[in-house]
């Protein structure tokens, strides 16, 4: 009884105003006495760097406050985070991790006594990609594997961020108006990312931007005396299949989603700009986007007018890329057109490079480590032959860290999403509109996936975060419209 008495005491002490209030003296003191000592020794950076420190502080109140933040936030960060390296070289990719593992740190505490919220996570997929995650965990003890470092920077796109991300949209991001907002998110971002690829294309790349091209980028960057567009993200590669998303979903919106006008006018600005974006990104494998996108569409559309439409359209584009020579003085057309050349040189050395695996890969059925291959693979092991051995695609990528076991099972575990997502629209959501929203993200999705193919765009920033959100509306789709939305 004495203990409790004491307890509550204590508990009322700390309530208290006037500690409170000492509280709050302290930290103003202490908080003034650190901007002094930044102004004094750092000036204006000094001034800054308290700047940021105050605006961090407030975000991690508010993140407290309300988790459901942490997933806004990832969002945002995701579109700058490479490109912000430009400007002030650091590891700003971390920033996700601590972002998402800050958010459950946030859950936990603000959900200690509630732990219903946890049960919202439960899936199918939760389960499928908790063993995918532990797979790429026990690849550690691959004996092919040569660097652990390599493993840790590459494992976190492999499997790290769809592991802590899609679980906490299942609890923190699950109704139709986390959905808009999800759009509305998107959509500015997206917009921003083609103005800024614009005034590239038509004022030219800014003093950092420059040093990075000297620095290497340019070799990929700039073909034939014309700048491949890459705006503020990694590179044109995941700029061109970024924009082509944004068309596919914000131009399906536009279509059939019913209601509000100066939405579906936000929906079709996205669309244009994301084409636009797209043919000026000089990303080939862009273009698989909107091809498996709009292929799907007519498919879980089911109607004979939309079928027909589309049919003629796509033969109509297929004709104008692969048998006519229409506006090849116009280089994002030519560009673009190089995709339908079966002799193209850069696909003969792509398809060179997956007979070498093959032969590589035969006796390894783990693969030769996660990290082996790509970027990674060049920083940490620089003299192997997966390092030197350019992989360009995300599923020989997979192929060649992971093996052909891993392979099988990535594939199974996202086309059955995939599968699940189509089912879903094809056959058992009611509500027009929120079908029609899903059905843009399921055909989005689809195009990523054709796209990866010829490029890493699945595991790459923003498109990853953008997948993850889509992944977790697909997949709870029939409960959030059983629990939010009348027939």
């Amino acid at each position: 009884m004495d203990i409790e008495n004491i307890k509550n005491k204590n508990i009322e002490f700390l309530k208290s105003p006037k500690l409170s209030s000492y509280n709050f003296l302290a930290l103003n003191t202490i908080l003034i006495l650190v901007l002094v000592f930044l102004i004094y020794k750092l000036k204006v950076f000094g001034i800054s760097l308290f700047a940021a420190s105050i605006a961090i502080t407030f975000l991690l109140v508010y993140l407290f406050k309300n988790p459901k933040l942490g997933i806004i936030i990832s969002l945002i960060a995701s579109f700058f985070v490479t490109g912000l390296a430009r400007y002030i070289p650091a590891p700003w990719g971390l920033s996700i991790d601590f972002i998402l593992v800050l958010t459950y740190v946030a859950m936990f505490f603000k959900n200690y006594y509630e732990r219903s919220i946890w049960k919202k996570s439960r899936s199918f997929v939760t389960i499928l990609i908790s063993f995918w995650m532990f797979y790429i965990f026990i690849q550690l003890l691959n004996p092919e594997a040569i660097s652990r470092l390599a493993w840790f920077y590459s494992m976190r796109g492999l499997a790290l961020y769809q592991w802590l991300s899609i679980p906490l949209i299942f609890m923190l991001f699950n109704t139709p108006k986390d959905l808009d907002r999800f759009f509305l998110l998107w959509g500015t971002l997206s917009i921003l990312g083609s103005l800024k690829g614009l005034m590239q294309l038509y004022i030219g790349v800014d003093p950092f931007e420059q040093r990075w091209l000297d620095g290497g980028g340019a070799q990929t960057h700039i073909l034939f005396g014309q700048l491949r567009i890459f705006s503020f993200y990694s590179d044109a590669g995941q700029f061109g299949a970024s924009q082509a998303l944004s068309f596919v979903v914000f131009g399906i919106l536009t279509m059939y989603v019913k209601g509000n006008k100066l939405k579906k006018y936000f929906y079709a600005i996205v669309a244009l700009l994301g084409l636009y974006g797209m043919f000026i990104s000089g990303t080939r494998g862009a273009i698989s986007v909107p091809g498996m996108g709009g292929l799907l569409l007519m498919v879980l559309h089911k109607n004979k007018t939309t079928l027909i439409i589309g049919s003629i359209i796509a033969l109509a584009s297929y004709i104008f890329f692969a048998h006519t020579f229409i506006g090849q003085g116009n280089y994002q057309i030519r560009r673009m057109r190089t995709a339908f050349d079966g002799n193209d040189p850069s696909l003969q050395v792509r398809l060179s490079n997956q007979r070498k695996l093959v032969g590589y890969l035969a006796s390894r059925p783990f693969g030769g480590g996660v990290g082996a291959t790509g970027n990674w693979g060049k920083r940490f092991t620089p003299n192997t032959f997966l390092a030197n051995t350019a992989t360009d695609s995300w599923y020989v990528t997979i192929w060649a860290d992971t093996g052909i076991v891993g392979l099988v099972y990535y594939s199974i575990m996202i086309l059955s999403i995939l599968f699940v997502g189509m089912y879903n629209v094809m056959f058992k959501l009611k509500n027009s509109n929120f079908r029609s929203k899903i059905m843009a993200i399921t055909c989005g999705m689809a195009g990523i996936l054709v796209a990866s193919y010829g490029n890493g765009v699945f595991s790459q920033m923003p498109t990853a975060i953008i997948m993850y959100i889509s992944i977790a509306f697909i997949v709870n789709a029939l409960k959030i419209e059983k629990e939010y939305l009348h027939k």
